[in-house]
């Protein structure tokens, strides 16, 4: 009797250690960044999109976006906090101020992501077609061109911005995403977001050697999540699903998610690794992360309950009113009226059918800064109370 309370003792013990991980909860595993630059879409935007008031059509800079953290709407496209924000709080780094704000200080970074954001620029899908579904004009090469007007507000002379930008994290992604839902919210085939995969790779590659170029020497690359497992396609899936009666086998038999878009992701994913390794090789003093988000998001999904999650199908937190399997409406969308949020955000992986909670986020920055969800993790050591 006394070895199992031990045991239990034991057991609760790393329970409440992990749960206790908090901001520079690792000082000693810490590597000390100067300043930390992040480029890409709304997973990481932290208000770019309505630093000058919040557009009409802009159903996230509405309350319930922001209500876990911030208690109002920030721009960010979730209940709280993004990834990114989590990581600026473990390495003792300010929030990332959107770099379109007005009156704020850059010297300990700033935020160049803005929601809608493709690695691809406007003009290639404009050449096929598929200009309708881009709506920001914020590709990677666009804030890289806003990275480097900022330089002299930054810091000044060439060699003291080089000096900075080797000391400094640069978060450069998740890109692709709105790449590849452009053919797709446009009811072309998979095959033709598949013809992308490379295009979007090389021009992921092409901006990590511009910032490379300009000092960069500590770049975090992530990945694509599963968007078979959005429901914000597994509604669509289900409406096509009914007029094309399509097999059961197009879903993954635990998931529940869409194989075919699940494996897009993972094709990017593959290619984006192979690109970052060649990279590595090529830049032998510099180092390249990748971040993995398709292991954690698909371990959210499967073993729901060991991230303190409802086991349920892919169901979005804030959506159509309870309504349909997936809770996502494009006609009651998160934000707008006729919708709302659930009562306890942090028992959901998904916030609006698209993107991911606060407590979905929190997983994640923690498997990148320590392990497992990094190649290398950006810290040494694991955290501790």
């Amino acid at each position: 009797m006394a070895t199992m309370a031990l045991r239990l003792l034991v057991r609760v013990a790393l329970l409440v250690s992990a749960l206790a991980w908090s901001p520079r909860a690792a000082v000693a595993a810490a590597r000390e960044y100067a300043a930390i630059f992040s480029f890409g879409d709304s997973l990481s935007d932290t208000g770019n999109l309505c630093v000058d008031g919040i557009p009409d059509y802009l159903a996230t800079a509405r309350l319930p976006y922001g209500m876990t953290y911030f208690g109002y709407p920030t721009g960010r496209v979730s209940d709280g906090r993004v990834i990114v924000d989590f990581i600026a709080q473990e390495l003792g780094v300010p929030l990332l101020p959107p770099s379109r704000a007005r009156n704020a200080s850059f010297h300990r970074g700033a935020n160049f992501a803005i929601t809608g954001a493709t690695a691809l620029d406007a003009g290639f899908f404009q050449e096929r077609g598929l200009g309708q579904g881009v709506w920001s004009s914020g590709s990677l090469h666009a804030q890289i061109k806003w990275f480097l007007e900022m330089k002299p507000a930054i810091c000044g002379a060439p060699e003291a911005c080089r000096e900075l930008f080797r000391r400094s994290l640069f978060v450069v992604g998740e890109f692709g995403g709105n790449d590849y839902s452009t053919p797709l919210c446009a009811s072309r085939p998979v095959s033709e977001a598949h013809e992308l995969v490379p295009h979007v790779v090389r021009a992921i590659g092409e901006g990590l050697e511009k910032l490379i170029a300009e000092g960069a020497a500590e770049l975090l690359v992530p990945g694509l999540l599963p968007i078979g497992c959005f429901p914000v396609y597994l509604t669509t899936a289900a409406t096509k699903q009914q007029q094309q009666q399509q097999q059961a086998d197009a879903y993954g038999r635990r998931s529940g998610c869409i194989k075919d878009l699940n494996t897009l992701s993972w094709v990017h994913n593959v290619a984006l690794q192979r690109r970052i390794s060649e990279l590595r090789a090529k830049y032998p003093d510099v180092r390249i992360m990748y971040a993995d988000f398709y292991t954690p998001a698909i371990r959210f999904v499967l073993h729901a309950e060991e991230y303190g999650f409802l086991k349920q199908p892919p169901r979005a937190c804030c959506g159509a009113g309870g309504m349909g399997e997936h809770n996502y409406n494009i006609a009651f969308m998160c934000g707008q009226p006729g919708s709302h949020a659930c009562e306890d955000p942090s028992n959901h992986w998904s916030w609006d059918g698209i993107h991911l909670t606060e407590a979905a986020n929190a997983y994640i920055a923690k498997g990148w800064l320590y392990g497992p969800f990094a190649d290398p993790p950006i810290l040494k050591g694991e955290p501790t109370t």
